[in-house]
């Protein structure tokens, strides 16, 4: 099959163009960058060099791509957590604007099947209860999170708007494993080193995580999968005061601190406070059943 991958460069392209080729795929890998166009060849891929922003250059690279499916995985995020706020705006502009341009030329170029990158943790389920496919985007949590969530229903408005190609929405769950921030050495785990990130009062926010690799596995079970949307994330939704010490504890790190919604909304803001607390976790039952995806265990529960 003639894929072509859009945000060759971010965290997951590297593991996806691996497990594409792995499958015997034809894989074109679009970024940015000369290097890691160089290592895209590297790989045994072929790579293009094209602006998001320039729809006729990106629906010029499409049609000699030859694509059946295009992966969307555009995103511009800091290697620090911290920097978020700065990426917010560009991040967003980028999967709005870019990816417009991406999934028009898609369907301009006669594209079948057409893969989004979406969310798997801002999800809004019944209290005690794992959120599923049918589960909206939390657009109403706190400010940089609802901001999120309004971006990605976007998104996947978007995607499922057109009856002109198939649209499959790719719910992940927060990346773990290597060049994610959930890494020894990485954004988080440096974080937790440094015990700045504390359990927040009962610390009951449910966290769904997905290893790097097992993300794009599923990703390319996707490609001949029944279109719609799938929650890509592992067996283990575990609420903050449960995964967070685990975490540490895995990198050798000092017990995270323990403290009050008061104390870290004063500090830090409503937002930290809506991570720690008011998460949902997310089934992975449709990907398993539909895709026969069998993630790996949350690696620092297994200590």
């Amino acid at each position: 099959m003639h894929v072509f991958v859009a945000g060759a460069s971010g965290a997951i392209g590297e593991p996806l163009i691996v497990e594409l080729l792995k499958k015997g795929h034809s894989v074109v890998g679009m970024t940015t960058s000369q290097s890691r166009a160089k290592e895209l060849e590297s790989q045994g891929a072929k790579a293009v060099i094209a602006n998001a922003f320039d729809a006729a250059e990106v629906e010029a690279v499409l049609r000699q791509a030859k694509a059946e499916v295009v992966i969307d995985e555009l995103t511009r995020l800091p290697r620090e957590q911290s920097d978020m706020p700065k990426y917010a705006a560009g991040d967003r502009r980028l999967r709005i604007e870019g990816g417009g341009n991406l999934i028009r030329a898609a369907i301009a170029s006669g594209v079948r099947r057409y893969l989004q990158q979406s969310s798997g943790f801002f999800l809004k389920a019944a209290e005690g209860t794992l959120a599923d496919e049918s589960s909206p985007m939390d657009i109403n949590a706190s400010p940089s999170v609802a901001a999120s969530a309004q971006t990605y229903t976007e998104l996947e408005a978007r995607l499922f708007s057109s009856g002109a190609i198939e649209g499959v929405a790719l719910r992940y769950g927060f990346f773990y494993g290597p060049k994610t921030w959930y890494y020894p050495g990485e954004a988080a785990a440096n974080v937790v080193m440094r015990q700045q990130n504390p359990v927040v009062g009962k610390g009951e926010g449910v966290s769904s995580f997905v290893h790097i690799n097992d993300a794009a596995i599923a990703t390319v079970a996707a490609l001949t999968g029944e279109p719609g949307i799938y929650n890509l994330v592992d067996d283990d939704p575990s609420p903050q005061a449960v995964w967070l010490p685990a975490f540490a504890k895995f990198l050798s790190a000092p017990e995270p601190p323990y403290l009050s919604e008061t104390e870290v909304r004063e500090i830090a803001g409503e937002d930290v406070v809506y991570y720690a607390t008011k998460l949902s976790g997310a089934s992975n039952a449709k990907a398993k059943r539909v895709l026969g995806w069998k993630p790996r265990r949350l690696e620092w529960l297994e200590m």
